[in-house]
């Protein structure tokens, strides 16, 4: 290959130029995911440091009142975490369960025809937006709720944890699923051939051998309910209220975040500073969990 003043090329030059060339732009793809990651959490420190200049921190983490839009204020975290924690928990009660019992019928006993059509069709949960949910969540399933348990309100942190659940059902499922595939074929021929079932080998066999794998997805699931905004926001209310109670209404972290970021309050205020302080925490909850997973995943892994 030859350039208007005569410098030749080779073709291993050239194929050298391109190939740093698309090292340089999937370097630069990654770095602006991990850019955007530093900027995120240095937005959070920064309004979250004037936050703390003029709120106690040791108030912020042992009071059990919010009420920062109050005339008396108070900025107890708590009644946030709370509802936070009950809506995951019930959340998980159902995607748990019914997701890894759907990734042993996938991995273990459905043919593969059936299995090419439900799981697309179940990770197209996945694709339904999250406001259809929370309507879902109070007008179909809060109201089918009131039937069994009549004093139960119109917004309660029951029917938006059930209905998260069923939404992160896909996380759960296909994660565990391409988990239990990646086990050798042979762990279980040798299982067969000791006499255990398909059902005794997928329970004793398969699951411990791909623990790590479900455990990463289980925490990913309690990530992805953590996480959830519209569902909450539309089903559970919007009032703090410190309790374990999965029938009461209550407010969740994220809840809040998207009720006091409507531009109503002023710029730099300090009710405004409070929806960094919140996301702040929700970051830190999120990022205890995944080390969890980490840590589940580096004990357990098989390495075959």
């Amino acid at each position: 290959m030859k350039i208007a003043q005569g410098i030749e090329f080779s073709p291993k030059s050239v194929r050298d130029l391109r190939e740093r060339g698309i090292e340089a732009v999937l370097f630069l793809a990654a770095l602006s995911s991990v850019a955007t990651t530093v900027a995120i959490i240095g937005v959070l420190l920064y309004e979250s440091a004037l936050f703390f200049q003029q709120v106690s921190l040791w108030e912020f983490i042992t009071s059990t009142q919010w009420t920062p839009l109050f005339e008396k204020k108070n900025f107890g975290i708590w009644p946030l975490v709370s509802g936070t924690l009950v809506t995951t928990l019930v959340a998980l009660s159902v995607a748990v369960p019914l997701g890894t019992i759907i990734a042993i019928y996938l991995s273990e006993f459905a043919p593969p025809v059936v299995r090419e059509v439900v799981k697309p069709t179940l990770e197209l949960l996945a694709g339904i937006p999250t406001v259809v949910y929370g309507y879902f969540a109070l007008l179909f399933v809060t109201p089918l709720l009131q039937q069994i348990l009549p004093d139960l309100p119109g917004f309660n942190m029951l029917s938006a944890g059930l209905v998260i659940g069923i939404m992160i059902i896909p996380y759960v499922s296909s994660l565990s699923e391409d988990a239990m595939r990646a086990v050798p074929a042979y762990l279980r021929e040798g299982s067969y051939a000791t006499g255990a079932t398909r059902l005794q080998t997928a329970l004793k066999v398969v699951i411990p051998a791909s623990i790590s794998g479900i455990s990463a997805a289980y925490i990913l699931g309690v990530s992805r309910a953590a996480g959830e905004t519209m569902v909450v926001a539309i089903a559970a209310g919007g009032q703090p209220n410190f309790t374990l109670n999965p029938m009461e209404p209550a407010a969740t972290m994220t809840a809040y975040i998207v009720s006091v970021s409507l531009g109503d309050l002023p710029h730099n205020s300090l009710e405004y500073q409070t929806i960094f302080a919140v996301g702040l925490a929700l970051v830190l909850m999120t990022l205890v969990f995944n080390i969890i997973g980490h840590f589940l995943s580096k004990r357990y892994r098989e390495i075959y």
